[in-house]
């Protein structure tokens, strides 16, 4: 079959018309019926991701990881989710009832409702609208309200300052996203994934904008609170964060967001970036290009979980201004100079290749030079003694500032 996917949305609404309902109100139905089960199957896919991730950390960290509930400890993340059910839902006394048992569903939404729109492979997408990138950017803010609302709602000081931190961190980190998605935006001429990922013949945009890629993957990684940039939930620094008062299925909604996140975002830079379902024979046979879909995914959903297990936490400021000194400023570069390198470079796609690759190479040291012009400064700034007393600090110190 050169089309399974629409082969089978056609046999369910000639089915549901000849069971009587009207030609509009069967493809409303299969539109809902679709939705549902996308979103259905997102969250069952939870429970594979979570057993997943936990034995990749396990191997990562030579340990074996869930081994004991099921074939492999598959049924752990099973156990787990009974235990969270069964668990009483406490609401603090003074909190706002609606709004706080009302800020978990809208952190797990977000995360959901990114998957309406991605092309996960020909003809298989859950609605191709021509502004899915803007639809992205709007629905991953509803997660930020999400969190707000949460810290907001518990009545508790630490859940509201780690619902500020949280936010800082998400809404900073935004900046540089939003900037990079312009790349391929402006690279295809149009917002719609599907067109995106179709554009990306016969070269993948990782190659034509590696930079924007490598500050997507970045933001990403910020957004969805992993490390290095689990600050939202540390729990040495403010006591869990802004989820501090949740309790059993609301605590765990959370989590499923998170790791649901994670996969989203892999998805995501897949489908902008790594040609999505495009691969050999993918256009003839669209359940193949659905097998390289997943394999895409899966392996920036490895690296992702590689990151978290190699790099230390950092500070709140130093993530703040990673954002603001060095990726807000290389995404804006990276906007203009690819702009100008699309106009001026040929219609053959080696030649389009071998300008963006060199406008990529031009920002790229400029940054290494900035860089190393700021560390330098940074390196010669002197450290004084007690404040007021003008003397130069110590020998060890000033080491230890360096």
């Amino acid at each position: 079959m050169s089309d399974p996917f629409g082969q089978i949305g056609q046999f369910l609404l000639n089915l549901l018309i000849g069971w009587g309902l009207e030609a509009g109100l069967a493809a409303f139905l299969l539109k809902l019926a679709g939705a549902a089960a996308l979103g259905i199957g997102a969250l069952f896919s939870t429970f594979l991701l979570i057993w997943g991730e936990r034995k990749l950390l396990a191997r990562l960290q030579d340990r074996l990881g869930p081994n004991r509930l099921g074939p492999f400890g598959i049924l752990q993340t099973v156990g787990d989710f009974a235990k969270l059910v069964t668990k009483e839902i406490i609401i603090p006394s003074g909190a706002d009832k609606v709004v706080f048992l009302l800020a978990p569903m809208l952190v797990v939404m977000s995360v959901v409702g990114a998957w309406a729109v991605i092309p996960f492979a020909p003809g298989f997408i859950g609605t191709d609208i021509n502004v899915g990138v803007l639809y992205i950017v709007s629905v991953g803010g509803i997660g930020i309200l999400g969190i707000m609302l949460a810290g907001w709602a518990s009545n508790n000081k630490y859940s509201l300052l780690g619902a500020f931190r949280a936010v800082a961190q998400l809404v900073s980190y935004e900046v540089p996203m939003v900037l990079v998605l312009l790349v391929p935006v402006m690279l295809t001429g149009s917002m719609g994934l599907g067109a995106i990922v179709e554009a990306q013949s016969p070269i993948p945009y990782v190659v034509l904008a590696p930079l924007a890629a490598l500050l997507f993957y970045i933001s990403s990684l910020a957004e969805n609170g992993r490390a290095p940039f689990d600050l939202m939930e540390a729990e040495s620094e403010i006591a869990t964060g802004f989820n501090i008062e949740y309790t059993a299925l609301m605590f765990g909604m959370f989590f499923v967001a998170e790791f649901l996140h994670a996969f989203a975002v892999s998805a995501l830079m897949a489908t902008l970036f790594l040609g999505g379902w495009r691969g050999p024979g993918a256009e003839a046979y669209p359940l193949l290009g659905l097998v390289y879909f997943f394999i895409k995914t899966s392996i920036v959903w490895f690296s992702i979980i590689w990151v978290r297990m190699s790099l230390p936490r950092v500070r709140i400021d130093q993530m703040l201004a990673l954002n603001w000194k060095l990726l807000t400023p290389v995404a804006l570069s990276v906007v203009v100079v690819t702009a100008v390198a699309e106009k001026l470079a040929p219609a053959a796609p080696l030649g389009r290749a071998l300008v963006l690759l060199g406008a990529n190479g031009l920002v790229l040291v400029i940054a290494v030079l900035g860089l190393a012009a700021y560390g330098r400064t940074r390196r010669e700034r002197p450290v004084f003694g007690p404040a007021g007393t003008g003397a130069p600090a110590s020998p060890s110190i000033q080491a230890s500032a360096r």
